[in-house]
C-alpha cells in the first residue's frame, strides 16, 4: 500500500462517490430502446460524459434544439428516480474526514441531479462542486478539474482526482492531476476498490492519504 501527499482532493460522483448504476442503467437502456441505439456502445461512450455529449453521439441528425430536448427529458427522468442509490463503500467517512477547504466535487451531473444523489447517498455537497452548468466542455475535456483547482487554490498537479469513467480518468490526466481509479478502470496512477481501506490526516502542509494500490 501506498500513501500519497498533496493539497487537495477531487471526486467524480456516479461510480467514484455514488453507486447509481441501476438509475442510469435504467434511464439510458430506455432511450437506447426508444432511438434504436446499441446499448453495449451506449454505455460505453455515456459513462461519466455529460447527457447533451451523448445525445449528439448517437441521434447526430437531430438538430441542436431537439438534442436539448432529449438531453432535458433524460436528466428530468433520472431527478424522479433516487431509490437504489447509494455511497461507494467507505466514501462518507473518507469524504467527510477531508476539511471543506480541501475538497471539491466535479461531475458531468446538471447540479441539482447532483445535489439529490449526493443526498440519496447521504453525503454532503462540497463547498466546491463543479456541475455541467460551470463547464463550455465536458470530460474528457480538463476544463472541470482545472476549474476546481482554481477555486481551491492549488495547483492541478497538487491535487488527487479521484475518478471511474475512461472519460473522467482522461480529463483529470489532462489537467496533470495524480488520479486515482475507483473500480477496474484502467490509466490511473493508483486504484482502490472503495474507500474502506483508505485513511486522510490533515496538517499544515497539506493531506496525507494512505491505503492506496499503485495501478
Amino acid at each position: 500500500m501506498t500513501s500519497l501527499q498533496v493539497r487537495a482532493i477531487v471526486f467524480d460522483m456516479d461510480g467514484t462517490l455514488v453507486d447509481s448504476t441501476g438509475v442510469v442503467e435504467q434511464v439510458w437502456g430506455e432511450f437506447a430502446a426508444r432511438y434504436g441505439v446499441d446499448l453495449p456502445e451506449l454505455f460505453a461512450f455515456s459513462h461519466g460524459r455529460q447527457a447533451i455529449d451523448t445525445v449528439r453521439r448517437f441521434l447526430p441528425d437531430l438538430d441542436d434544439d431537439a438534442q436539448w430536448a432529449i438531453s432535458d427529458q433524460l436528466q428530468a427522468d433520472e431527478l424522479l428516480r433516487l431509490d437504489g442509490i447509494v455511497e461507494i463503500g467507505g466514501a462518507e467517512v473518507f469524504f467527510h474526514g477531508i476539511p471543506a477547504s480541501r475538497v471539491a466535487l466535479v461531475t458531468s451531473a446538471p447540479r441539482e441531479l447532483a445535489l439529490r444523489r449526493m443526498e440519496a447517498a447521504g453525503m454532503a455537497f462540497p463547498l466546491v462542486t463543479i456541475t455541467s452548468e460551470d463547464v463550455s466542455s465536458g470530460k474528457p475535456n480538463p476544463e472541470g478539474y482545472l476549474t476546481a483547482a482554481a477555486r481551491l487554490g492549488v495547483e492541478p498537479h497538487d491535487m488527487v482526482v479521484f475518478e471511474d469513467a475512461p472519460a473522467g480518468i482522461a480529463a483529470a490526466r489532462a489537467s496533470g492531476a495524480t488520479v486515482v481509479v475507483v473500480g477496474s478502470g484502467a490509466g490511473g496512477d493508483f486504484r482502490i476498490d472503495d474507500y474502506r481501506a483508505l485513511t486522510v490526516t490533515a496538517d499544515e502542509s497539506g493531506l496525507t492519504v494512505a491505503g492506496l494500490s499503485p495501478a
